[in-house]
């Protein structure tokens, strides 16, 4: 479940960055801010939906699954297929987040 959440709130965040970089990069309307807004609202809200006890490990995990969702927004969304190395640095970041999300911890 915490990966779903996860991958919400990273399509939520690049979603919301991308309404930026296109009003400000690529002379998209200013309306293009309004659901940039939004998603980045909709990307704080799913992160705080994270059950652990520090806000710092679930940033840290969030940023193996970020980087995995960036480069599938630069596949699917802006048609530039990742290469060998996009590859296997998400595949470590994914594997690094996998280690922080399900680690045992002591009690």
């Amino acid at each position: 479940m915490v990966y779903l959440i996860y991958s919400a709130a990273a399509l939520a965040e690049i979603a919301g960055c991308f309404a930026f970089f296109a009003w400000w990069r690529l002379g998209k309307s200013a309306l293009w801010l309004v659901p940039g807004l939004m998603s980045l609202i909709l990307f704080a809200w799913l992160l705080a939906q994270v059950d652990s006890v520090a806000a710092g490990r679930i940033y840290a995990a969030y940023g193996g699954i970020y980087i995995v969702a960036s480069l599938g927004w630069l596949w699917f969304a802006e048609g530039l297929r990742p290469d060998k190395w996009d590859l296997m640095g998400a595949a470590i970041c994914l594997a690094g987040a996998s280690l922080i999300l399900l680690g045992p911890r002591g009690v």
